[in-house]
């Protein structure tokens, strides 16, 4: 079974930036599109940001231009880095894998809190 580990959510002042991490394991690394999600309380979930195992990239307009995915593919991480952060960036942030064969998996998430 996929196992993603989400990590570096916290408590954090608006204009501050976070750096969040996903783990896979027991995964190999023919996944195609590795995801970062994020809800908020009341709210439906909500993609924040995309990279294809190639490198492709897509970001949610909301936070465009001060946001960065990125993937460690021999590491099996992800990463996504924050800055400028807004009250409206709280949430908890979720780690997603879809695999070539369609197959998709969720991490537990993270809770990032932005203070105004």
């Amino acid at each position: 079974q996929v196992q993603l580990v989400e990590s570096g959510g916290g408590l954090v002042q608006a204009g501050g930036s976070l750096r969040l991490s996903c783990a896979a394991s027991r995964v190999t690394l023919n996944f195609a599109t590795m995801g970062w999600y994020r809800q908020a309380p009341g709210s439906p979930r909500e993609m924040v940001a995309t990279i294809t195992r190639g490198g492709i990239t897509n970001y949610a307009d909301s936070v465009k231009g001060r946001s960065t995915v990125s993937r460690d593919n021999a590491k099996r991480n992800m990463y996504l880095e924050m800055n400028g952060l807004k009250p409206e960036d709280t949430g908890v942030y979720y780690c997603n894998v879809v695999m070539y064969s369609g197959s998709e998996y969720w991490g537990r998430g993270t809770q990032v809190t932005v203070s105004a």
